[in-house]
């Protein structure tokens, strides 16, 4: 309780800590004035039994009492405290969905430790990025699911990123029916700027609306959209769940590149290939740079005086050494 409550003190008038060094020179001293006023006493019967009684003993505890107040009075003078800084984020969001292909195909190794849980990673650090933002996760194979509406809770879209997985949709890669969930979570907001960045490593093969047909959508929406597609060059190796176990294979890396260019230009975004985890980190750099939120940061400190125990100490150890002085080892004429 008491370290708690001393916790991150500083002072705030730190050059009276120095006068605290006058403390050994008193007690030295004392000692040497005490030492002499001892060796003074001439030895006798009194003196004899003086010094064995208690308190002969004790007799240097008004001056212990007087070192600890004073050491009490300067640290309070010294005023220490506790600095409480507060930071308010005020500023104009953004609204972005992250549009995730989640198909068998992202379980590919060509990234590490596959394309699906490094996309998981660049995702989680841009939202931890937008302060002011508000964003989205939908998620696509063969259909799409919104994974976590608009918010700016990013705990809860850190959660939600990181309980993404292959297997959670039938498979495929519709892309239209991706892009098209994502336009609709976006379609009520009234935030100037609306944003899509839609991920995916392979070609539109299922669902019910057509890539085309959801990029008119986006652009009736004003929604922009950044395309990325995801996979290094030639093959690449993918575990398959066989009769005999996990086995890995070569498949070829196939993204239609061509659509995903179509979408990005004509909405107003821009289209990224991401062939390694450090090219798919850069392009979400870049479209974080790409489009800034303004935003104000207000910082605010406060501080919480701490000297108040150091004052009661004082107080006390100088009720003591009266005490002691005046009425336990009071000299009787």
């Amino acid at each position: 309780m008491l370290f708690n409550y001393f916790n991150n003190i500083e002072f705030g008038s730190p050059f009276l800590l120095p006068l605290l060094a006058l403390i050994p020179v008193l007690i030295f001293w004392y000692g040497r004035s005490n030492k002499k006023r001892s060796a003074s006493i001439a030895v006798s019967t009194v003196a004899a039994t003086g010094l064995g009684s208690w308190k002969a003993t004790m007799r240097h505890l008004p001056f212990i009492c007087r070192m600890l107040c004073l050491a009490a009075v300067i640290i309070a003078l010294a005023k220490p405290q506790t600095r409480d800084e507060q930071q308010r984020v005020e500023g104009e969001g953004i609204d972005i969905v992250l549009c995730l292909d989640v198909s068998g195909s992202m379980t590919a190794q060509d990234f590490s430790p596959n394309r699906l849980e490094a996309a998981k990673q660049v995702a989680i650090d841009f939202v931890n990025k937008r302060v002011t933002d508000r964003i989205g996760i939908v998620i696509f194979s063969g259909e799409s699911f919104t994974q976590c509406p608009l918010t700016t809770d990013h705990a809860v879209l850190v959660s939600a990123i990181k309980n993404i997985r292959n297997g959670l949709l039938e498979d495929g890669t519709a892309i239209g029916a991706g892009l098209g969930t994502s336009v609709d979570r976006l379609r009520a907001s009234t935030s100037k700027t609306k944003i899509v960045v839609l991920l995916t490593d392979g070609e539109n093969n299922g669902g019910l609306i057509d890539p085309k047909t959801a990029k008119e959508i986006a652009k009736a929406y004003g929604v922009k959209v950044y395309t990325i597609g995801v996979g290094s060059d030639g093959m690449a190796p993918q575990p398959e769940n066989t009769p005999l176990g996990v086995v890995t294979q070569s498949i070829k890396v196939s993204i239609d590149e061509k659509l995903l260019k179509e979408i990005a230009s004509e909405t107003g975004g821009e289209y990224f290939r991401a062939k390694d985890n450090e090219s798919l980190a850069g392009i979400y750099t870049t479209i974080d740079t790409l489009e800034k939120s303004k935003v104000e940061i207000t910082n605010s400190i406060r501080y919480q005086d701490k000297f108040f125990p150091f004052v009661i100490a004082a107080i006390f150890f100088l009720l003591m050494e009266v005490i002691l002085r005046y009425l336990v080892f009071r000299k009787f004429p």
